[in-house]
């Protein structure tokens, strides 16, 4: 316990490290410069290997956009549900403690959440084995328990709440970015709570502002046609812009983010769709659809990182109010899964190159 307590740091500690003022630690961890999570207590943690990083020059390590979550079978249902309303993480849900430990070991998750209601004394073990690990220092960790267990296994990192709708409602609180994100004024779209570690997610794929590529034209082209559309976009959100990577029907290169319908589409795990553009109070008004060209269909479906962040979506649209059948939508999440695969191919190939003009270097 005493070599994890060494490894996460308080701002304090953070700033002897830096040899930086306490307050200037504090700008770079609120910031979001420096990554970091929040006690229960409300204090700023920071773990000490992104430091190291940042003093040796390389990236701090990164957390995904996924939660693993453990309990019982009779249980996941209900998580299943109130994640499916989540629009900041994704979650993974296991019933084996085992196969929760591969999935923690194959992906740096934003939260581990324990579901201790029935007191079953294998998650308890397991829980104590998170705690215990020191490369889960930033992921969230929460129990859902009532206060007999939660008073016998206390512990300043673990969020404790007695039902499962608290707890993941705790969970996406705790996902804001520790920093204010810069959005256009008087933005009338919805944003995830953690914005910032969204837009970030987006630099480090490296497609904004690149030239077409035949892999992304290939899958607009795809989806325009298996759904009958005459319009299908692939496109990446900015704080100000909807850019398009790869767009078949339209000519425009992008559009003011606040004209994106796709602002919608990130925020769902599976396809947003409107029938009729003009009817609905929240696209009316919306030049693309007020004026020309006159939009009125729209389906689209989240791509995401490596790490499970949605940095665009994949969309098709017509100018004729239509419904959206169930094979075309699961057509327009296996096409936007494709597409998925491609930004994190090029983002391994980012990766591989760095790591290649690193050890040149040595």
């Amino acid at each position: 316990m005493a070599k994890a307590q060494k490894d996460i740091l308080t701002t304090a500690d953070t700033a002897r490290l830096l040899g930086v003022s306490v307050r200037t630690a504090q700008l770079l961890i609120e910031g979001g410069s420096i990554p970091s999570w929040k006690t229960p207590g409300g204090h700023r943690r920071v773990y000490r290997a992104d430091i190291e990083a940042l003093i040796e020059g390389r990236p701090p390590s990164l957390l995904s956009a996924t939660a693993v979550v453990v309990a019982s079978a009779g249980r996941l249902p209900d998580y299943e549900l109130l994640f499916a309303g989540i629009g900041e993480c994704t979650a993974e849900l296991f019933t084996d403690t085992h196969a929760a430990l591969l999935a923690i070991g194959a992906t740096r998750p934003c939260a581990v959440l324990v579901d201790l209601a029935d007191a079953d004394p294998l998650r308890l073990a397991f829980l104590h084995s998170v705690l215990a690990d020191p490369s889960l220092g930033h992921s969230r960790i929460l129990a859902v328990a009532d206060g007999s267990i939660a008073a016998a296994d206390r512990h300043d990192r673990v969020i404790r709440s007695g039902t499962a709708e608290q707890a993941v409602a705790a969970l996406r609180r705790s996902l804001a970015d520790a920093g204010p994100v810069t959005v256009p004024t008087g933005t009338a779209f919805p944003i995830a709570l953690n914005e910032g570690q969204r837009l970030a997610a987006l630099e480090r794929t490296g497609l904004l502002d690149t030239a077409p590529e035949e892999a992304f034209d290939r899958v607009t082209w795809l989806a325009a046609q298996a759904l009958g559309a005459p319009i299908s976009l692939l496109t990446l959100l900015t704080p100000t812009r909807q850019w398009f990577k790869s767009r078949f029907g339209l000519d425009l290169p992008e559009t003011p983010r606040s004209w994106a319908f796709c602002n919608y589409t990130i925020l769902q795990k599976r396809v947003f769709a409107v029938e009729d553009l003009a009817a609905d109070p929240r696209f009316a008004d919306n030049p693309a659809v007020a004026g020309e060209p006159g939009f009125r269909f729209y389906a689209g479906a989240p791509i995401l990182d490596g790490a499970g962040f949605a940095v665009g979506s994949l969309c098709v649209i017509d100018c004729r109010p239509r419904g959206l059948e169930e094979q075309e939508a699961q057509a327009l999440l296996a096409l936007a899964g494709l597409a998925s695969a491609e930004v994190r191919l090029r983002a391994t190939e980012r990766q591989l190159r760095e790591a290649l003009r690193q050890a040149g270097r040595r």
